[in-house]
C-alpha cells in the first residue's frame, strides 16, 4: 500500500482543529507538557494550517514549508507564549531528505525577526517570533522505513498514523473475524 494525497489531506484537515492537535501532542508527551493550561487546553493553543510569516527586515510575506503551526497561548491573557511547534505531515512520494529539508528551511527562515500573519479570529494576539521552535513529524504506517530511520538518526520526534486504506482494511478484517466467530457460535448452537 502507498500513501495517497487523500491520506495527507485528511490529516491536514484533522489536525487543523485545536482539539485534534491536542490529541496529536498527547502522542509526544514532551510537547503536551508545553501546553500552558491543561484545564483550558483548547484556549491554550492555536493551530494554523499552511502558515505564513512576515519577515521584519523587508516586510516580505513568506509561506512556511510546514503543514501546521501550533502556538502556545496563555488562556488568561490571550498572548502567545514563546513556544511554537511545526507539524510536518509526510507527503506522497516524499523521501527523508525532502522532509528534513522542509524543517531546515524553517530553521533558516525563523533565525531572523519575523511575525505571524494571523488568521482573522486571532488578529488580536501578539505574534512576534518564538523563543523556541520544535518540529513534529507525522508519518504513515506505509511511509518507507528509511524515513523513520533517518528521523531517529537525526533525533527528531515523529508519530505514526494509519492511512485510510489500512484503517479500512483493519475494519474489514475485524468484521470477517467477528462474522467467523458468530458463524462458529451458531454452528455450535445448531449442533447442540
Amino acid at each position: 500500500m502507498t500513501v495517497k494525497k487523500s491520506d495527507y489531506e485528511s490529516l491536514l484537515a484533522e489536525y487543523s482543529n485545536s482539539i485534534a492537535a491536542i490529541a496529536l501532542l498527547k502522542q509526544h508527551r514532551p510537547y503536551l507538557e508545553m501546553i500552558p493550561s491543561m484545564r483550558r487546553s483548547e484556549d491554550s493553543l492555536i493551530t494554523i494550517p499552511l502558515p505564513i510569516i512576515r519577515l521584519m527586515k523587508d516586510a516580505t510575506t513568506v509561506p512556511l514549508s510546514c503543514d501546521i503551526g501550533i502556538f502556545m497561548c496563555d488562556p488568561e491573557w490571550k498572548v502567545k507564549t514563546g513556544v511554537e511547534i511545526f507539524v510536518f505531515i509526510y507527503r506522497p512520494q516524499e523521501d527523508f531528505s525532502d522532509l528534513l529539508s522542509r524543517w531546515r528551511e524553517i530553521q533558516v527562515l525563523l533565525a531572523t525577526e519575523y511575525e505571524w500573519v494571523m488568521p482573522q479570529n486571532y488578529k488580536h494576539i501578539y505574534s512576534q517570533e518564538a523563543d523556541e521552535i520544535y518540529p513534529l513529524f507525522i508519518l504513515f504506517s506505509e511511509t518507507p522505513e528509511r524515513v523513520k530511520r533517518g528521523l531517529i538518526g537525526a533525533a527528531l520526534p515523529f508519530v505514526v498514523q494509519p492511512t485510510f486504506d489500512s484503517i479500512e482494511e483493519e475494519t474489514e478484517e475485524s468484521t470477517v473475524e467477528i462474522q467467523t466467530m458468530l458463524s462458529q457460535m451458531d454452528d455450535g448452537i445448531d449442533d447442540g
